[in-house]
């Protein structure tokens, strides 16, 4: 455990607190995943067995991802904006700063107290009471620990979903990121009842049609260049038309990417109305979360994502240029 600069309390101390309040908003970043989610939810199941209000917010107006959706209480999730009810205290997980809250920064604005409980390192806060641990492998590993600081029952619902984040910011426990806490969380986890042939159906064995046609789409145009140690991809707004994809449809390809023997290095990115989203991930020590940075983006050292307001045409040649940086670099 090594907690950033900006931590100034203890997820005991977060527990007490939050004893103290009565009604609850959770949000995360916007595009959630599993972690994300997860982590959400999860603490909202454990706040009402201490009987609190709870309402968990979804940062932008846009589903969620339907691999995500057998989370328990993913059907109750409300967007930011249509909230009007009250806030007594604001909780942002797996999220560091206002800028990734969206309409619920409104919320967090006006409410009494503000915590935030996560593990990507970042110059900036947003709460009160900050926890950020970037050696946790996921939130939920974190949510996990805070249920137990509450006194709550972790089986069931908490369980669930804290497994939910940790198996999809792991990648199966695949990543860098799967330490010993890791493994240790999920043994604790699977005691407690969670379910991981069941979970990992759902999450990566649930791939629609247009997803595997986005993926051929990649594999086709796929770059590999750096003596072999990067691989980039890209698809455009008439590639998700032609496959009938949404944006969710696009979210395993980074993976592909990643999985080519030699590659070091992926980045795969994905047009949008008015913007290039670009996702990138290491299969070694290098830290593409320094490149995202430099780009206004971030994430972790092995997995990091980012923003270009340009086209497609100029987003590829920027990344063939800072791929061929940092994998010289490294």
């Amino acid at each position: 455990m090594t907690c950033t600069s900006q931590t100034n309390t203890t997820l005991d101390k977060i527990a007490h607190a939050l004893k103290d309040c009565n009604s609850f908003v959770i949000c995360g970043h916007v595009s959630p995943d599993g972690d994300c989610l997860g982590s959400q939810l999860a603490l909202a199941a454990a706040l009402r067995q201490l009987g609190k209000h709870v309402t968990c917010v979804l940062a932008k107006d846009e589903p969620i991802e339907a691999n995500l959706r057998f989370l328990p209480g993913a059907h109750a999730l409300v967007y930011a904006g249509e909230f009007s009810g009250e806030v007594d205290a604001f909780i942002g997980v797996d999220v560091p700063t206002r800028e990734r809250i969206g309409a619920a920064l409104e919320l967090h604005d006006r409410a009494r107290i503000c915590f935030t409980i996560d593990h990507h390192a970042h110059d900036l806060t947003m709460a009160d009471y900050v926890y950020v641990d970037p050696d946790a492998a996921s939130t939920t590993v974190l949510i996990w620990q805070l249920c137990e600081l509450l006194g709550v029952n972790r089986a069931g619902d908490i369980t669930t979903c804290c497994y939910t984040g940790l198996v999809t910011d792991t990648g199966c426990f695949q990543y860098q990121n799967a330490n010993e806490e890791a493994f240790s969380c999920a043994l604790s986890m699977v005691q407690s009842g969670a379910q991981p042939a069941e979970i990992c159906r759902e999450i990566f064995q649930n791939r629609s049609l247009a997803s595997i046609k986005l993926e051929s789409v990649a594999i086709d145009r796929m770059l590999i260049q750096n003596e072999g140690q990067s691989a980039l991809s890209w698809l455009t707004l008439e590639d998700f038309e032609r496959c009938d994809a949404v944006k969710a449809d696009a979210e395993p390809l980074i993976n592909t990417l990643r999985s080519v023997a030699g590659v070091r290095v992926a980045c795969m990115l994905r047009q949008q109305s008015d913007c290039i989203r670009g996702s990138l991930r290491a299969k070694d020590n290098t830290d593409v979360a320094s490149l995202a940075k430099r780009l206004n983006g971030g994430g972790h050292k092995a997995a990091a994502g980012f923003t270009l307001y340009c086209s497609m045409d100029e987003a590829i040649k920027t990344m063939q240029e800072l791929l061929f940086e940092v994998v010289k670099q490294a």
